[in-house]
Order: structure tokens, then C-alpha cells, then sequence
């Protein structure tokens, strides 16, 4: 199972398996992404095989999947970056930018841990 869907569980109470399929059927209907760039565009840059091996365990979650679970849940995501010496910080919001939470996670480069 992916770090990011493991992070994201903490948050939703559900598990891992279940957020990653309740983003990729959000992506797989097409939904936008960010304003003015719908899912059909960005998964067509890689011969639209994305959501079969996002479907996947073992197949690692990253920022597209972050904008989706902010799109569908209504949470703002803050990713803190563990990985250089600024310690920079990258904040994701729901496509209206409203949100009802703020979720908050550390990545190292290639592992997400809940805050």
C-alpha cells in the first residue's frame, strides 16, 4: 500500500485501499483537477494507462492524487517537504477554494507521514 493513502486514512477514516479507489473513480469520471484543467488532459500524457496502475497497491500516490483528495473531500492539504534544507512547504485546496479541514503531512522525497 502507498505512504500517501496509509497518510490520508489517518484523516478520513477510511482505509488506505478505499481512499485510493474513491480518487481514482473521482479521476476516472473525468473530474478537474484545478480550474481549467479537467482529468482527461493530464492522464492522456501517459496513454491513459494512469488509473489502471493507480488501482494498484503497490503503485506510489503523489500530487495528482493530493488535488483530487482535496477536490472530493473539501480539505486544504499542506505538504510539508522534508527532502531539502528549506523545509518548503506546498499547499494544496479544494478547486473552489473552500474548505471544511486542514490536513497536514511531511514528505521526505519519497515517503508521506501524517502531522
Amino acid at each position: 500500500m502507498s505512504c500517501l493513502f496509509d497518510s490520508l486514512s489517518y484523516f478520513f477514516r477510511m482505509d488506505g485501499y478505499s481512499i485510493r479507489q474513491t480518487i481514482c473513480d473521482y479521476l476516472q469520471q473525468n473530474k478537474k483537477i484545478i480550474d481549467g484543467l479537467d482529468t482527461s488532459f493530464i492522464l492522456s500524457l501517459d496513454g491513459n494507462n494512469y488509473i489502471n496502475r493507480m488501482r494498484m497497491n503497490d503503485t506510489w500516490g503523489g500530487a495528482i492524487e493530493i488535488q483530487a483528495a482535496c477536490n472530493i473531500w473539501n480539505v486544504k492539504i499542506v505538504i510539508f517537504n522534508k527532502r531539502n534544507r528549506e523545509n518548503s512547504v506546498i499547499e494544496f485546496l479544494p478547486i473552489d477554494n473552500r474548505f471544511s479541514n486542514i490536513i497536514k503531512l511531511s514528505w521526505n522525497g519519497s515517503h508521506y507521514e501524517p502531522i
